[in-house]
């Protein structure tokens, strides 16, 4: 077997298929649905959770794989926000998540690393939510089993652009009660409003919203799935400073979220990132699943 990067057709999408020979790993895109990753299986075992109805539905958010989130994360009250005495409508975690990204390259590294090049750039109906011109360039690798996203967040406008772009990866776990090794002490609590002390272990299979990690110096965060015998670790750029944790009660998937800032901040304003004229925002995020050493 050879690394390489295929395409194929699943319903009406065109999807790239990344394969890295010497780890058996698999990588699936969907450019058309917004630059997102439907699955990751290092080894041949796949761990996103994809729910395919709302994959192969176009008019559905994917509940599933890993949605890009930009230019923010989480949701505006009531749907909107105001900028220099404008209100402007946008739509939870924001535009990139349901937009055709174009494939600017594909390949295979002289290590025999697959990778895909994705782009999507700002057009009118996305200013009319976000007056700000951009240009989102992704490049994903399959990098020694783990899956690697290497961004680049333009600011091709003429003012100080705002954004807190985030990740929002489904991991298949019917256990939700998991401790997870990262150095945060806070949590913000969602469901009633309030800050709590952290000590590793959290059971979110009861709570309706989420919680997000608060005060983490490291960026970095792991955890087991139970049932599958993996240990998943995510490693990713200081931008992104908050860690979301979110299920659904009863279905059967965990989603660890690095967010570069917390849900409403563009209607707050205090704690945002900003990109200057001109200026490119890299960032990197790592995921990898590893044998956790405990059976499945």
């Amino acid at each position: 077997m050879i690394s390489q990067v295929n395409e194929y057709q699943d319903g009406p999408y065109r999807m790239l298929e990344l394969f890295e020979a010497s780890t058996e790993t698999t990588l699936r895109l969907c450019p058309e649905r917004g630059g997102i990753a439907t699955g990751y299986a290092p080894g041949g075992n796949e761990v996103f959770y994809l729910d395919r109805g709302t994959f192969l539905d176009p008019n559905a958010n994917i509940r599933g794989g890993n949605p890009v989130l930009f230019p923010i994360s989480g949701q505006l009250a009531d749907g909107a926000y105001e900028w220099q005495g404008q209100r402007y409508a946008m739509k939870n975690h924001g535009l990139a998540r349901t937009s055709p990204w174009t494939v600017e390259e594909t390949g295979v590294s002289a290590d025999g690393e697959p990778y895909a090049v994705l782009g999507l750039e700002s057009t009118s109906d996305m200013l009319a939510s976000y007056p700000f011109a951009f240009k989102l360039v992704f490049t994903y690798r399959v990098q020694k089993g783990a899956l690697v996203i290497e961004q680049e967040y333009q600011n091709l406008s003429d003012a100080r652009m705002p954004v807190y772009p985030g990740f929002h990866p489904y991991f298949a776990a019917a256990e939700k009660d998991l401790v997870y090794e990262t150095d945060a002490s806070r949590y913000m609590d969602y469901n009633d409003g309030s800050v709590k002390p952290f000590t590793g272990r959290l059971d979110i299979g009861p709570l309706k919203e989420a919680v997000a990690l608060l005060d983490a110096g490291e960026p970095r965060i792991a955890f087991c799935l139970p049932g599958t015998g993996r240990r998943i670790e995510m490693e990713y750029s200081r931008h992104f400073r908050y860690v979301v944790i979110w299920t659904v009660p009863g279905a059967e998937f965990i989603c660890v979220e690095p967010w570069m800032g917390l849900t409403g901040e563009l209607n707050r304003g205090g704690d945002l990132v900003w990109i200057e004229p001109g200026d490119i925002l890299a960032a990197r995020l790592v995921i990898r699943a590893e044998d956790a050493g405990f059976p499945g």
